[in-house]
């Protein structure tokens, strides 16, 4: 069974995401029976590094929220990150571009090295106070995530991954993916935010027990449509709306 994950690296419900879907999985019963395929979302392409401007100032123009309200929010936000073992340093982060990063992270699926990829940028970003859009940065991130620096060099040098990249953004938005976290079930079932473990688990028994009764010759009568484990109240980090 595959699961995509449409993600951005600046988007927090994606990190805590990550660690509750992983937490589901490590619960699954087919768990070796699952492909974890991460894909590109970028939530802003237009970003570009502004030095001097927190991340608080920028959600409180985003959200048209105080400064002090934005902090309030993003204080409960790091709480929830605490309670899975995440350490969230909104004092450090640098908002920027995130595309290299993706077209880093497309590299490291094909190397293997997908997961570790993803979890060093995520840290990166939220832990480490890194800017997405350095790639003096990303290189030292691929050669700790077990990768050549050199050699993500060169592929960040190049135009290499580009393609790939805006094709996994056009197919979230194909599939109406206006937010992420988004996780897809063998293109069947939708799961959009950062889910409590219980209901990622719903889900993979759920898609799990279809593709036995697919292989069968019969529907299974728990089956539902896409999107059947999302709950109301959907922690995801979402597109901003167009004038």
């Amino acid at each position: 069974m595959k699961v995509e994950i449409w993600s951005d690296y600046a988007c927090p419900f994606c990190f805590i995401g990550k660690r509750r879907f992983q937490e589901a999985l490590d619960a699954f019963e087919h768990k070796d029976g699952v492909e974890v395929v991460y894909r590109s979302f970028e939530l802003d392409p237009s970003a570009v590094h502004e030095p001097g401007r927190s991340i608080h100032e920028l959600l409180a123009a985003k959200y048209g929220m105080t400064a002090e309200k934005a902090r309030q929010s993003n204080e409960s936000l790091g709480g929830q990150a605490a309670q899975l073992g995440l350490d969230f340093d909104f004092e450090s982060m640098k908002p920027g571009n995130t595309f290299d990063a993706h077209r880093l992270m497309a590299w490291a699926k094909d190397q293997g090295k997908g997961d570790a990829m993803a979890e060093r940028l995520f840290k990166a970003y939220f832990t480490d106070g890194l800017l997405l859009e350095d790639r003096k940065a990303l290189e030292a991130l691929a050669q700790e995530a077990g990768l050549s620096a050199a050699d993500a060099s060169a592929v960040l040098a190049s135009d290499r991954y580009f393609e790939q990249v805006r094709a996994e953004e056009q197919d979230a938005a194909q599939l109406g993916i206006q937010g992420v976290p988004f996780y897809v079930l063998d293109r069947k079932y939708g799961v959009s935010g950062a889910q409590h473990p219980d209901a990622f688990l719903q889900v993979l028994r759920q898609a799990w027990e279809e593709r036995e009764a697919e292989a069968a010759g019969a529907a299974p009568e728990s089956a539902g449509d896409a999107g059947a484990a999302c709950a109301p109240g959907d922690e995801a980090c979402e597109l901003p709306e167009r004038s």
